[in-house]
């Protein structure tokens, strides 16, 4: 058997005659259908992710809240994380004015782009093959990529998650240009986009590294001495594209640039190393992620072994009742067709049978495209195994939407080992009968995720099960028959017809939900909700899906919104009338009003179009807010009014020392000032009191 049918020598391409119509076009069609996918109804997402909104809004209206990704326009805390993602949103909105379409459309153009990147990198993977084979497996990744349920809610999203997406993928086009050519520049501009994906969402952009470098190490031409050589000049540039940032921000004076927020000691370095890098795998301490408490905690909606929205942490995570429908439809086909893939590309014969009459340029060709086959199993493989294996067993903060970037590894790996089983299965009964056992472990599982839930779309199950079974009874009925001819060939067609549509029919009907409802902007998630935590998997108010409904209102700040899906109203611990108050009062001060957590104080920003201290930050835990600092913003006219008793705890927002200066010298302020009901308080998210004091 010969797997590599026909050679194509590097940097041309195989005869364009051979491409069929349909593959060319199908291309398109896919990138379509993901852009409708992704922007279908897209201004009912609102602001998606208040806290991220808020961020994007303020960097409109102040170039240094803009470049250190603060919460607020005063500059007083950044979010936690680093803000190229936000850049990408802000810049969009600057220009074409802050609103849903301006902030979320790139979001869905990134998503796009990386579906196209999916395929090109798998088509140029298999250059060696005929171009059909390559077209077939690129167009079957990009549509596998299209339809992941969890790419298509967050690509509707504005967390950072999609642009992290898109930058790790071009990086592995890259990387498998580098390993193909053998360029320097190639691979080093692999390392610039692992280092802007890691000012995007920090350490999880370094998952890809052991893919990259272990494949390059491995695939690249030239001697093992010049290889190994060459990937220190690649760490070099990492460190600096990945640093800078954090080095500008941590070297500037710490009075005159925000808080980091998510940090104990107000650096990047300790936000790295802490709360978005070994946080999130082991845990940690109060108001860290996975801690009881924290939000994502052990005490949080879908805690359970630390692992926050993602369920308990371990080997099964990835297909428990939360994320199975997200990211695991088709893990087991992927892990089946890596396995398929390298065991094909190492068996497959490299010279055409017959004596010592060898085509040394065919024999070379087919050596150099069977390389080039093997490094993208090796590098899509990698990137799978260590993201599996990391998402499945860290203990911190773990939200579905975070699988995301498995999802070009899937994709990728679905289309290079599928097409690869399927040109052995013409040939050979063994992987005739491979492919059928691949198909049948496929179907049973989507056969037994979609039973989870048998309100939802409840003949979708049994018709996946049938078209299962037509597909494995084809290809094993022409097992029994021989293998041969027309007429097997036509019946392989229909059983691989059969085969793609069972396998992406349960997916789809996921992917599609999305579009019928606002987005869950704190967690994104698609498809019918299971009951897990409030409102369901997707934590606080369940995932996007048919059967749960967004919130009303506009998307301009100052709109006022209430009511409605997430925090709203304006601003958590603030109503209507306290916001009017406020704004009324303001005055010359910098900050509208200082609250305990980022959680009210996006909201108010976004309701009020003001800027808004958030003291604790995202968790509230942060110790950004001190009695020194609050004197000084009184003393300088910078903030008049705080909201302190409040919160969900007495380690939220502002400290015991703040809180009990602010009551010995700041004035309570009469609900009836403002329209309220009770003296000076308003009610907290845990149902506790919060007074509004005036300062100086």
């Amino acid at each position: 058997m010969t797997l590599l049918a026909s050679g194509t020598p590097m940097g041309h391409r195989a005869p364009a005659d051979r491409v069929t119509p349909a593959l060319r076009w199908g291309k398109w069609a896919v990138l379509v259908l993901g852009a409708v996918l992704y922007t279908w109804a897209l201004g009912r997402n609102e602001y998606a992710n208040d806290y991220y909104a808020a961020a994007i809004y303020s960097g409109t209206k102040s170039w240094k809240a803009f470049f250190f990704g603060a919460l607020d326009a005063g500059s007083y805390i950044t979010v936690d994380k680093p803000p190229f993602a936000l850049w990408v949103m802000g810049l969009s909105a600057r220009i074409f004015g802050f609103g849903t379409w301006s902030m979320l459309l790139p979001q869905a153009a990134a998503g796009v782009a990386s579906v196209a990147l999916v395929h090109s990198a798998v088509r140029r993977g298999l250059r060696g093959l005929d171009a059909r084979a390559a077209g077939a497996a690129a167009l079957l990744a990009a549509l596998v990529m299209t339809l992941t349920p969890i790419t298509v809610a967050i690509n509707r999203d504005n967390n950072p998650d999609t642009v992290l997406v898109l930058l790790l993928v071009a990086a592995g086009w890259l990387c498998l240009e580098a390993i193909r050519t053998g360029r320097l520049r190639t691979l080093l501009g692999t390392a610039v986009l692992v280092g802007l994906a890691f000012n995007t969402k920090m350490l999880q952009a370094y998952l890809v590294l052991p893919a990259f470098a272990l494949t390059y190490l491995y695939a690249a031409p030239g001697a093992f001495v010049r290889r190994a050589g060459r990937l220190p000049a690649a760490g070099a540039v990492l460190v600096v594209t990945s640093a800078w940032w954090m080095v500008v921000i941590d070297r500037w004076p710490a009075s005159s640039r925000p808080y980091v927020g998510g940090s104990t000691d107000n650096t990047v370095w300790n936000l790295v190393i802490g709360y978005n890098g070994l946080g999130r795998i082991f845990g940690g301490g109060p108001g860290s992620p996975g801690a009881p408490g924290a939000p994502g905690g052990s005490a949080g909606p879908g805690g359970g072994g630390g692992g926050g929205f993602g369920g308990p942490s371990g080997a099964g995570r990835l297909f428990n009742d939360v994320m199975a429908g997200q990211i695991s439809w088709l893990l087991p086909f992927a892990a089946v067709a890596l396995v398929c893939g390298l065991v094909l590309v190492a068996g497959s014969a490299v010279s055409p049978a017959g004596g010592p009459a060898r085509d040394t340029a065919r024999d070379t060709a087919r050596g150099t495209a069977r390389g080039t086959v093997r490094a993208s199993l090796l590098l899509w493989g990698n990137w799978l195994v260590v993201h599996y294996a990391v998402f499945s067993f860290s203990s911190g903060t773990f939200h579905p939407y975070y699988t995301t970037a498995m999802a070009p590894a899937v994709a990728a790996l679905t289309g290079i080992g599928g097409v690869l089983m399927w040109r052995a299965a013409r040939a050979s009964a063994v992987w005739r009968l491979v492919l059928a056992a691949a198909i049948a472990v496929t179907g049973a599982w989507s056969f037994v995720l979609l039973r989870r839930t048998p309100e939802f779309v409840p003949w979708l199950a049994w018709a996946v099960a049938g078209g299962t079974v037509v597909a494995v009874f084809a290809l094993a009925g022409t097992t029994l028959a021989g293998g041969g001819g027309r007429t097997a060939a036509r019946v392989t067609a229909v059983a691989l017809t059969a085969a793609v549509a069972a396998g992406l029919a349960g997916p789809a009907a996921y992917a599609v939900t999305p579009l019928g409802a606002a987005v869950n902007g704190t967690n994104p998630t698609a498809g019918p909700s299971q009951g897990f935590g409030p409102g369901g998997p997707g934590g606080f108010g369940g995932p996007a899906g048919f059967g749960r409904s967004g919130g009303p209102g506009g998307a301009v700040p100052g709109g006022n919104r209430q009511g409605g899906r997430g925090m709203r109203g304006p601003g958590g611990q603030v109503d209507a009338a306290m916001a009017a108050y406020l704004k009324r009062n303001k005055g010359s001060a910098t900050w509208l009003v200082a609250v305990d957590s980022a959680q009210s104080a996006s909201s108010l920003i976004l309701s009020t179009g003001e800027p808004v201290i958030a003291m604790g930050g995202f968790t509230g835990s942060d110790p950004a807010m001190t009695v020194g600092k609050l004197q000084r913003y009184v003393a300088e006219g910078k903030l008049k009014y705080i909201l302190a008793g409040g919160g969900f705890g007495p380690s939220r927002g502002a400290s015991a020392d703040v809180t009990a200066w602010v009551k010995a010298h700041g004035t309570p302020v009469d609900a009836s000032e403002y329209g309220g009901t009770s003296t000076g308080t308003s009610t907290g998210m845990d149902g506790g009191g919060s007074s509004l004091y005036r300062l100086g």
